[in-house]
């Protein structure tokens, strides 16, 4: 049977914002974090990292020093008694500096590409997983690979005007996320899952509320949406 997986956005949701981090010690683990992804892994999720690295292409840093970030992240849930299941990350840009990797692509977020190379790798049921990350082009990923999302507000998105760009919840920050979707799921305890941007409240009507929204996608009625 094909497994459900969490994926998680690097940078913002799953380490601290850090502009086009190159060392490992620029990766700092959200507090906390560990703990409630072990609570994924006992419910049987595969845990999954997704992240547009696109300073590769810009020249800011090198694939042996990605891979040394990545080591260390990994070092640092391992000591959390977190394994991930896989890391995938997007080199590209297309006004990047480096010639082969300043294209066009598909794996790129908005870009569902590392969602589905996962999906087929690890056997995954891309319709039972969710995505969780701090901006939009995170949320577009997940919702054109036909998994469910959730937007860590970090402050910094606009109201979705498109579909496609419309999470199923909004969360306070990553923990809150985390909660949220062990509550839908049914292997966590009740928790605020209707928290919205006080920006986008300022702006009512502009966003159809979590709970309509999620209403509409089980039932179908958002076009667009699984494929």
């Amino acid at each position: 049977m094909k497994r459900r997986a969490l994926f998680l956005d690097r940078d913002g949701t799953l380490v601290h914002p850090r502009h086009y981090p190159s060392r490992p010690e620029e990766l700092r683990v959200y507090a906390g974090i560990g703990r409630e992804l072990r609570r994924f892994q006992e419910a049987g999720f595969r845990l999954v990292v997704i992240t547009n690295q696109s300073g590769l292409a810009r020249g800011l840093f090198s694939n042996a020093d990605l891979q040394r970030m990545h080591a260390h992240l990994i070092a640092e849930l391992t000591g959390a008694g977190v394994r991930l299941d896989g890391i995938y990350h997007c080199p590209h840009h297309p006004d990047g500096v480096i010639p082969e990797l300043s294209v066009r692509c598909r794996c790129r977020k908005p870009e569902p590409g590392m969602l589905l190379r996962a999906a087929a790798d690890l056997d995954l049921d891309l319709r039972r997983s969710w995505v969780v990350g701090d901006i939009l082009d995170d949320v577009e990923a997940g919702n054109r690979a036909g998994c469910r999302s959730v937007l860590v507000d970090l402050g910094t998105e606009p109201p979705p005007d498109q579909p496609l760009r419309r999470p199923d919840f909004v969360a306070r920050d990553t923990r809150h996320a985390l909660r949220m979707i062990r509550a839908v799921e049914q292997f966590g305890p009740p928790v605020d899952l209707a928290y919205r941007p006080p920006s986008w409240q300022r702006m009512a009507g502009s966003v159809i509320p979590p709970h309509a929204f999620l209403a509409r996608r089980m039932t179908g009625e958002t076009n667009g949406r699984r494929g």
